[in-house]
């Protein structure tokens, strides 16, 4: 039977809950990687193993992976983000919506959507249109004032750059949010939706193409076609329904505090720890 190596890890969490979940899976050696995480190797690759210690691991909130014992960061070249309530903490249209008064409809449609129950260009365009008249410096209050990075969304960002590692962000949110952070972050492809703006005031219409799950998935194909590398050589991270296209293709998949669609489909599930939590996942990132 096939060995791997199990990263148990959550922020805060202490060694003897990490090691507690782990021995479910008869761990052959231990390897502390952190306070809060520690890697086990010569793991059976066994479902009914992986799915009790998974179970453990949810229970005690914190993230369990098995993967392959020689995975490392060195095999990609590309890490690809969805950016809403991935790489940041907010749904931007939830919070433009506030500024409308009209923040709970919106929402409404969003967890939808990101369940899988609405599909998403349907979705998109019916929240827009719930923003016609808006003022559009609301863009700016909302990245001013409400947008965070994810936590370990820098340390992640520093670890892909010194690996030469490319970067791509892509979004079913828009581009004014996508394209200040491509340039503060250091970003090195973005793509996302155009809002329509006319004199000062958002038309409740998208300009251009949607992007959603498909246009998503042929974002990093056209990406990676770019750099001159197949998409098993790309890193794909997301939350929502509209990301399992994408991160289908991808060499890991890693769902981030994702809805359960997503993290039932993903390589790597974090739940509990920030996006740094995949460094300790492959050796040969930040983690000793």
């Amino acid at each position: 039977m096939t060995t791997m190596k199990l990263i148990v890890q959550g922020p805060g969490a202490e060694l003897a809950v990490l090691r507690r979940v782990a021995a479910l899976a008869l761990p052959a050696s231990v390897r502390e990687l952190s306070a809060h995480a520690i890697r086990f190797d010569g793991v059976a690759d066994d479902e009914a193993v992986r799915h009790a210690v998974e179970k453990a691991a949810f229970e005690a909130q914190v993230d369990a992976t098995f993967i392959a014992i020689d995975a490392t960061l060195a095999d990609y070249s590309l890490l690809a983000m969805d950016m809403d309530s991935t790489l940041i903490t907010i749904e931007c249209i939830d919070e433009i919506a506030d500024m409308q008064g009209l923040k709970p409809q919106v929402a409404a449609i969003t967890e939808a959507a990101m369940r899988g129950e609405i599909g998403f260009a349907d979705s998109l365009r019916r929240r827009v249109a719930l923003l016609k008249g808006l003022d559009a410096d609301a863009l700016r209050r909302v990245y001013d004032e409400r947008l965070q990075l994810s936590p370990g969304a820098q340390t992640l960002l520093a670890a892909a750059k010194a690996a030469d590692i490319k970067t791509l962000l892509v979004s079913g949110g828009f581009t004014y949010f996508t394209d200040h952070l491509r340039a503060r972050l250091g970003l090195d492809y973005s793509n996302a939706n155009s809002l329509e703006i006319v004199d000062g005031k958002l038309t409740g219409r998208i300009h251009g193409a949607i992007v959603d799950a498909e246009a998503k998935r042929e974002t990093v194909n056209l990406v990676c076609d770019q750099l001159g590398i197949h998409a098993s050589q790309a890193i794909v991270m997301g939350d929502g329904a509209n990301d399992l296209q994408m991160m289908s293709i991808a060499g890991l998949s890693v769902a981030f505090r994702a809805k359960p669609v997503v993290r039932q489909q993903a390589d790597v599930a974090l739940n509990f720890s920030g996006l740094d939590g995949l460094l300790n996942v492959l050796k040969g990132g930040l983690a000793p």
